[in-house]
């Protein structure tokens, strides 16, 4: 039988075992960052995820003393890019712009998947929320919603709609469009917005669905015609600009949604560093304004509110996904 002193010494062996592994944590989150950081970009540079990326990552860099590079993993619709950041060593180095395509929609269109959105990640923060804007290349012959249906519905299946990859967000809401309206566009997908909008520059497409934050400098050059938002009410950079659901579809409303995610199994301690980070740098007033701008909603959840979140919107995009029978593979 051990001796009383014995079983004094163990459960103080004990005790500081667990005072250590308790020191150890907020250590771990102390010394982050220890050395440069890399933001995954599942999509080309130039469009909005690569334009949030590189602002909060700046700000980061700033804060932090530590370089932050962005790292663009275009193509299969954001899925490349969302493979790199699940399958990366969970040590906070190592984070992933998400947009609403590849963390909602494409668990319902993709058969192959190499990730769960759900399971493979750490949330951190919804950055934004957006409306889309629908476009036109000026030599389309349309003015505004109404001629847009019309022209569309006059050669089904030929009208030309570019998007930023098959499964996004905006392709999503491109057939949610065609399907409320009536109408069926040919959608065609480009990996990411930039070289979507290129072609529609180009006269290659005839029209877009996607982000303010690509497509408005563009519309205010006057290269490409501002059809309607898909907003519940007008944006304030836009306001001359209609909505679809005060143009002929009452009620109709989508858009998409970006954020900031470590792979799964990152420490808690590093996560809610980076949370308190990211949400400040948010709310700085240069930061919002040049968001604000772009027709981007800032928003700053906390990291359990992020995961609801993006748990809630893939239901709701597989009931848009078996309603359309949107198909990828």
């Amino acid at each position: 039988m051990k001796s009383w002193q014995s079983v004094k010494r163990l459960a103080a062996s004990a005790v500081l075992a667990c005072f250590s592994v308790a020191a150890a944590i907020p250590a771990q989150a102390a010394e982050y960052p220890e050395k440069p950081i890399r933001i995954i970009v599942p999509f080309s540079a130039g469009g909005a995820t690569d334009m949030l990326a590189r602002t909060v990552g700046q700000k980061l860099q700033e804060s932090w003393g530590q370089p932050v590079v962005v790292d663009n993993r275009p193509g299969a619709g954001g899925n490349i890019g969302a493979e790199a950041g699940a399958r990366a060593a969970p040590d906070g180095y190592t984070l992933l712009l998400v947009a609403a395509g590849f963390m909602a929609v494409n668990p319902h269109v993709y058969s192959n998947l190499t990730y769960d959105s759900i399971e493979d990640f750490a949330p951190i923060t919804q950055l934004v929320s957006a409306p889309l804007l629908l476009v036109t290349h000026p030599s389309v012959p349309v003015k505004n919603f109404q001629e847009y249906v019309a022209l569309v519905k006059s050669q089904p299946g030929k009208f030309l709609v570019g998007n930023g990859g098959p499964g996004t967000a905006q392709h999503l809401g491109g057939e949610y469009l065609d399907m409320t309206a009536d109408m069926k566009s040919l959608h065609v997908p480009y990996k990411g917005s930039a070289p979507a909008t290129a072609d529609l520059l180009g006269g290659q497409v005839q029209a877009m669905l996607d982000n303010m934050v690509t497509l408005i400098p563009h519309v205010k050059a006057g290269k490409l015609r501002a059809i309607a938002v898909t907003s519940k009410e007008r944006v304030s950079n836009l306001p001359d600009v209609p909505t679809v659901s005060e143009s002929g579809l009452p009620g109709f409303e989508t858009g998409t949604w970006y954020g900031i995610v470590a792979p799964a199994g990152t420490p808690k301690p590093i996560v809610d560093k980076l949370h308190r980070e990211i949400v400040r740098i948010l709310e700085l007033p240069d930061v919002r304004e040049k968001f604000l701008q772009q027709g981007l909603q800032p928003v700053g959840n906390t990291p359990e509110q992020f995961a609801e979140y993006i748990a809630a919107e893939r239901k709701k995009a597989g009931e848009i996904v078996k309603a359309a029978n949107i198909k990828v593979n």
